[in-house]
């Protein structure tokens, strides 16, 4: 029988129709699989009157309490999920809840366009904030006392903690639990669900072919895809230009034209991108992942990665042992 640690701490995630499912399960898994491993939460699903909702995919989910019902001062973590439909940030019912619970709980946590919901509510004012890359110019749009912060993975500012796109709200609940119980037990829940301890960068679950991707033009999609399928194999301007039927004055116009980049700056983050999944998912040295990646030596790798993430590669790994909760600004 594993030995709980410490007094139990309760974690309520607030559930209303139209919540995207992963939003909810996620961080409810993480605390779960703490509590398998020593640590003492209680997690409880709230909804407006206590009623069974609908996630936007569809999926029923029965609710443990009502919002209105919950007392406040119990709560060590209050969790508002997000919904693809923003609007859901307007009920007033759901606002009204959220602050009065806010107010008392522990510590206030959003996922994804959860984010809204804490800023119409106004929660996040003054406050530094994330939400999904995607949602985070009409965030800082609509909400102009927030900083949005549009790369964070998470952020913590006082008792607010806010993440980004729906898986991030593991690693915000990963964050939590390094947070009251260390890191050797965060690390452990994070093995067992097969996820990173501390994901990569910045909100990297976008890749730099996505970034690139809205070209229209055939030659440049082409060019792109070649890069993001073989980024090792010889990418200079010269073989690009030859491949594409083009002049490397040419390319170099078409390409900045389509990308907003240089074919070598494209080419460089697309081996930066590759070379961090190496190294968060192997143990491979580094002249290994400097070649895989297309580097060709570990010198090369390293000042590309000083240049696009202000860290070495060995420094960029060692970030795996820790969901970075403790560090300023995370």
């Amino acid at each position: 029988m594993t030995t709980r640690r410490g007094p139990r701490r309760t974690v309520v995630v607030v559930v209303y129709d139209g919540v995207r499912l992963l939003d909810v399960t996620g961080p409810l898994e993480v605390f779960t699989v703490a509590g398998e491993h020593g640590a003492a939460y209680r997690t409880r699903t709230a909804s407006p009157g206590g009623l069974d909702i609908r996630t936007s995919g569809g999926v029923r989910i029965g609710a443990d309490v009502a919002l209105e019902d919950l007392d406040a001062a119990g709560i060590d973590v209050l969790i508002v999920p997000g919904s693809p439909d923003v609007a859901t940030a307007r009920d007033a019912e759901l606002l009204d809840q959220v602050r009065r619970l806010s107010a008392a709980a522990g510590r206030t946590a959003s996922v994804c366009a959860g984010a809204f919901v804490l800023a119409e509510a106004g929660l996040l004012d003054g406050c530094r904030a994330a939400t999904h890359w995607v949602l985070a110019e009409r965030l800082a749009r609509a909400f102009p006392r927030v900083t949005v912060d549009p790369d964070a993975i998470f952020v913590r500012d006082g008792r607010i903690i806010t993440s980004a796109g729906v898986t991030s709200g593991i690693d915000l609940a990963l964050g939590l639990v390094e947070e009251d119980y260390g890191a050797d037990l965060a690390r452990t829940v994070a093995r067992h669900l097969v996820v990173f301890m501390q994901r990569p960068g910045g909100q990297s679950q976008f890749s730099v072919r996505l970034r690139s991707g809205g070209t229209r033009d055939r030659t440049v999609r082409r060019l792109l895809d070649a890069v993001a399928v073989d980024p090792a194999a010889d990418h200079g301007l010269s073989a690009m230009a030859a491949r594409a039927g083009l002049s490397v004055r040419q390319l170099t116009r078409l390409f900045r034209r389509e990308t907003g980049t240089t074919p070598a700056r494209y080419v460089e983050l697309v081996r930066v991108e590759t070379a961090r999944g190496l190294l968060e998912s192997a143990d491979d040295p580094l002249d290994a992942v400097a070649r895989k990646a297309g580097f060709g030596s570990p010198e090369t790798m390293r000042r590309a990665f000083a240049r696009e993430l202000g860290v070495p590669p060995a420094v960029y790994r060692s970030r795996f042992r820790t969901t970075g909760a403790g560090r300023p600004g995370s």
